[in-house]
């Protein structure tokens, strides 16, 4: 026999596996999440996404109905029916006197128009997959910048909370100094007040990350993570080392906008031959039972119109049309891609540049340099606004580096999207 305890550490072990297998998560911390958990829970939970993707559903139910041949017409009628009561009877009359039809007609379609139907419905569907394809890439390209932004918010936060730290040494440092008399008591009191610059920066960088997980958070679907959820993984380089001859190459066979151009294509071409099938005229075939005067009879007839006027010619020169404006904009759309991909590629190379910069020794001369002012100025060697000075040519370099490493890495996102595929 089950109990309830067991319902309970039964329901609790299913609970625990599940968050182990989702997310990374600490001891006592908040729940983590990599970027490539992010892009799937995008993709699986995005609520933009998921009402796109029902269009699917909607066009395979429009298949059906393309598919659905015509009812057949059941008709009837009972004739010169008296409004008094006859003499000789009322029954003899209803025999003698009236007149009922009973029939049966049906349609036959003609150039296999059902058949045109369903394929033009087939590729509409096709269609409609690839569109929910291109919004899945442009959805996960807006969930890795996110994610990006959730990195340098907190890079930039550790940066700030790093300095605050440095220099609340340095304020107990200069309050020593004063106490001895090694420091006026107006150099102590600017170096008092420039901390707050440390302390709002620290809370600056707070709110922006704060911010930029909810943006993430919604992206994702707001009831997959948590209220107090995290990022994990390395806000770092990555080199791209594929050449743009191949990038492109790769694009016109990824990229899911260029696959709906050519589906477009077959769709419209599908629309023309479904057009030119409904020029076609219709046969219907009726059967007919009448009993009129005492007498039965049936009758066969059939019927068709006449394709004097109407041939349909006015749809079928539309899509010869359409036909012609898909295949531009199939053009149109090949060249974008390819556009897009050099584009991206172009940014990305320019970043590249912009971080080997900081790389060759920007970084270690802005440290260095903050180093040695502060160690000159605790020992008297340097003055308080020389030292000032070097602290905050250390800060903008630094943070000018990360935002120059989120947009290095925001604009490999960029080709990434441009070519359809995570995987450069």
């Amino acid at each position: 026999m089950i109990t309830n305890n067991s319902r309970m550490v039964s329901a609790t072990f299913l609970v625990s596996a599940f968050v182990g297998c989702g997310f990374a998560q600490g001891p006592s911390g908040p729940t983590k999440i990599t970027l490539d958990q992010a892009i799937e829970m995008a993709l699986r939970q995005n609520h933009a996404l998921r009402a796109t993707r029902t269009t699917v559903a909607q066009n395979q139910a429009l298949e059906i109905q393309a598919n659905v041949r015509p009812n057949p017409t059941l008709f009837g009628d009972w004739q010169y029916l008296p409004l008094y009561f006859p003499e000789g009877g009322f029954f003899t009359y209803l025999q003698n006197a009236t007149q009922a039809d009973i029939g049966l007609s049906y349609t036959f379609e003609r150039g296999q128009k059902r058949q045109h139907r369903l394929q033009a419905a087939k590729d509409t569907t096709a269609v409609s997959r690839a569109q929910v394809a291109d919004n899945e890439r442009t959805l996960t390209f807006q969930v890795a910048q996110l994610f990006i932004n959730v990195q340098l918010a907190q890079s930039t936060l550790e940066l700030a909370e790093q300095d605050l730290a440095s220099f609340q040494n340095t304020v107990n440092v200069s309050q020593k100094q004063f106490s001895d008399g090694g420091a006026s008591e107006n150099d102590f009191l600017k170096v008092k007040l420039q901390l707050l610059t440390f302390q709002q920066d620290v809370e600056q960088a707070k709110l922006a990350k704060v911010q930029a997980l909810s943006d993430l958070r919604q992206q994702l679907g707001y009831e997959s993570v948590p209220a107090e959820y995290d990022i994990a993984g390395e806000f770092a380089y990555e080199p791209m080392t594929m050449r743009l001859d191949e990038l492109q190459a790769k694009a016109l066979e990824n990229r899911p906008d260029l696959k709906v151009a050519q589906l477009g294509v077959s769709a419209a071409t599908s629309q023309y031959e479904l057009a030119k099938a409904n020029g076609k005229q219709d046969v219907t075939v009726s059967g007919n039972y009448t009993h009129a005067s005492g007498a039965s009879a049936v009758t066969f007839s059939v019927s068709i119109p006449l394709p004097i006027f109407d041939r349909n010619q006015g749809n079928i020169a539309q899509t010869r049309i359409a036909m012609s404006q898909a295949g531009e904009q199939h053009s149109g759309v090949r060249g974008q891609v390819l556009t897009d991909v050099r584009d991206a590629y172009e940014g990305v190379t320019e970043s590249d540049r912009v971080l080997q910069y900081y790389h060759s020794g920007y970084l270690e001369t802005s440290k260095k340099s903050r180093d040695i002012s502060e160690y000159a100025y605790r020992r008297g060697a340097a003055t308080l606004l020389d030292f000032l000075d070097a602290e905050r040519s250390f800060r903008t370099t630094q943070l000018a580096y990360r935002q120059a490493l989120a947009g290095y890495l925001t604009a490999l996102e960029q080709l990434r999207e441009a070519v359809g595929s995570r995987r450069l």
